[in-house]
């Protein structure tokens, strides 16, 4: 096998042999198997493979890093903290509650090593919603930690993450529990356009995740889904991931569209798979893609409030990068 076949892996489901890319949200409805990426403005990207099997990841980690020089981030340390001030101004206005703020590192990247980059991901660093995506405009590695939706018949779940520690701290604090439960409302409203009334619950509330070298505040929202509802009304009613944009999302939106200068594409969108009714999709964070153009990127946020402190927020985005960066080379 040669590390630029086109294939996807997420969970122990290994794809292969691509037959076809389309944007059409419609054919996840006819049974087959898909994997699935969605970007943060909404581009859609569904694979079709015609080998679909159960195997570890084929491919080991590269023993060293892929990068070698300077990461260069979208938004440097004093743009960010001036992005976070607009946001407290926004909420002090009224127009807004919570906004995750985003920031794209970038870096010189040559070669289809992305495979060995999560092989070594896999092993150094893994997480929950670890996948792997191979097409022919873009290829994805990510070490996601959050569940966008799981679905098994018409029962759905989604945990988003808002709070994030070291392992050495102890306790979540009122920050980091307002900003949870902000998000958990907003869930719970998207879920209920497209769930049974009464049907949606919040199954599990504040609850602590352990990764590696970092600790994540997690709540699970469940529902049953109406009758007959298609796959592209489900996703249209759900994206953007609250965790990922804020509330009320539309503003969210607004201020995110009007602070951030790069769009911020794979990064907070949604990646993979889907088949008939049942389906695994996470939020595409802890993430590297490339578009096949000598670049690979990598995305890094935090959750902002009222009670946000500028240069611990940024602090936050960099802790949240060190880890994976570290993997791939390259200075931080």
């Amino acid at each position: 096998m040669d590390l630029r076949d086109d294939s996807f892996w997420m969970s122990g489901r290994y794809a292969r042999s691509l037959i076809e890319v389309t944007d059409d949200l419609s054919r996840l409805d006819d049974g087959n198997f898909w994997a699935v990426s969605v970007s943060f403005e909404g581009q859609v990207r569904l694979a079709r493979f015609s080998q679909l099997m159960k195997a570890r990841f084929p491919f080991s980690g590269s023993a060293s890093g892929l990068i070698a020089g300077n990461w260069k981030s979208s938004l440097d340390e004093s743009a960010y903290c001036n992005y976070v001030k607009k946001i407290k101004e926004a909420i002090a206005s009224g127009w807004v509650y919570q906004v995750n703020a985003c920031r794209v590192l970038t870096a010189d990247f040559s070669g289809d090593e992305l495979a060995s980059l999560f092989g070594r991901i896999l092993s150094s660093n893994p997480a929950p919603y670890a996948a792997y995506l191979s097409l022919p405009e873009l290829a994805m590695a990510s070490a996601s930690p959050e569940l966008f939706l799981k679905r098994n018949g018409n029962k759905v779940v989604t945990s988003p993450i808002k709070g994030t520690q070291t392992l050495d701290e102890s306790g979540f604090g009122e920050k980091d529990q307002s900003e949870n439960i902000m998000i958990v409302d907003l869930m719970r409203n998207d879920l209920g356009q497209i769930c049974r009334d009464g049907s949606v619950d919040v199954a599990n509330l504040l609850r602590s995740e352990d990764h590696p070298g970092l600790r994540h505040l997690v709540s699970d929202v469940t529902g049953e889904l109406k009758d007959a509802i298609s796959w592209k009304q489900i996703i249209t009613a759900l994206l953007p991931a609250g965790s990922i944009s804020g509330a009320p999302k539309s503003s969210a939106l607004q201020v995110i569209a009007e602070n951030e200068p790069v769009e911020r594409g794979p990064y907070c969108g949604i990646l993979g798979w889907v088949e008939g009714d049942r389906a695994e999709l996470s939020v595409a964070i802890r993430t590297f893609w490339t578009l096949r153009d000598s670049k690979l990127h990598f995305g890094t946020g935090a959750g902002i409030t009222w009670g946000s402190e500028p240069t611990a927020e940024w602090e936050e985005t960099q802790l949240k990068a060190r880890k994976l960066i570290s993997i791939a080379g390259g200075n931080l």
